[in-house]
């Protein structure tokens, strides 16, 4: 049986050519990416323990190797991040945190408040889970006509993998299905993970299951959104964690004059109302 830090090393050794760290090409390779045998010399360990590493079977590794590893795989600061979490939460280091339900799902009053003061901008309050607690009038009107808000409890997750609008809404929908599934990994429990993936596996399908182990650690550029008004938009987002609640607020910024100006028109009030200053 494996571990996330054994799929996460596996994965990345996976996705790394020898040439890219100066290592000569030996030979036809039965798999893609770097041997086991060049990442345990160039980490300074033997292959033995790199394999018990990567097989689940040895979930102690010390500071020390965690570093060697990051070091010769070449991890970004964002991996590097990833890879020291992935360690303690397979090390058992998390487990006092683990709840038996989901996570909480009120948002403070304070909070409430600062997001009443965005308006009429685009931002919402949502948990790793990818449940949206709480949004602004631009978020509705900026999601209007998608789907995304339909049901009583919106999830952001839940609507990437199973809505069949969100592949032509998230005009990058591999990336978003990406990050959905990272922040699963970074969500409040090992218990509310595997309680929100099991319950949405068996509707998800193989695109929600294949990125589990994957461990892909996003890039988190601009959003692209198609609306179904057919305006393209293109949105920076600013996130403010919550660590407290294990919630985030995530605001998104108009990144060009053509998204301002859809926005706007998005936003427009009804006829026959007047808009609040």
């Amino acid at each position: 049986m494996g571990s996330p830090l054994g799929d996460f090393i596996r994965g990345r050794r996976d996705s790394v050519q020898p040439e890219s760290l100066g290592l000569p090409v030996r030979g036809r390779r039965r798999a893609p990416g770097l041997r086991r045998s060049d990442l345990a010399a160039l980490a300074g360990v033997s292959v033995e323990y790199l394999t018990r590493l990567e097989q689940g079977r040895d979930r102690n590794p010390s500071v020390a190797v965690v570093n060697a590893i990051a070091d010769a795989l070449g991890l970004s600061p964002p991996e590097r991040d990833h890879l020291r979490y992935l360690t303690k939460i397979t090390g058992g280091e998390c487990v006092a945190h683990t709840r038996t339900a989901g996570p909480e799902r009120d948002v403070r009053p304070s909070v409430l408040r600062t997001l009443g003061l965005l308006e009429p901008g685009i931002a919402m309050v949502t948990n790793r889970l990818g449940d949206v607690l709480a949004r602004t009038r631009g978020f509705e009107s900026v999601t209007r006509g998608t789907g995304l808000l339909d049901a009583p409890a919106p999830n952001l997750t839940r609507y990437v993998f199973t809505d069949p609008r969100a592949r032509t809404f998230f005009a990058d929908w591999g990336e978003v299905a990406d990050e959905q599934v990272f922040e699963l990994w970074r969500g409040p429990s090992a218990a509310s993970f595997e309680w929100f993936a099991s319950e949405l596996a068996p509707v998800a399908g193989p695109d929600f299951t294949h990125r589990l182990n994957r461990h892909v650690v996003p890039r988190r550029g601009p959003l692209r959104l198609r609306h179904p008004s057919g305006c393209e938009l293109l949105l920076d987002r600013e996130t403010l964690e919550l660590p407290s609640d294990a919630q985030q607020l995530v605001v998104l910024l108009p990144a060009d004059r053509e998204t301002a100006r859809a926005v706007d028109r998005l936003g427009d009030p009804a006829p026959g109302r007047l808009r609040a200053v």
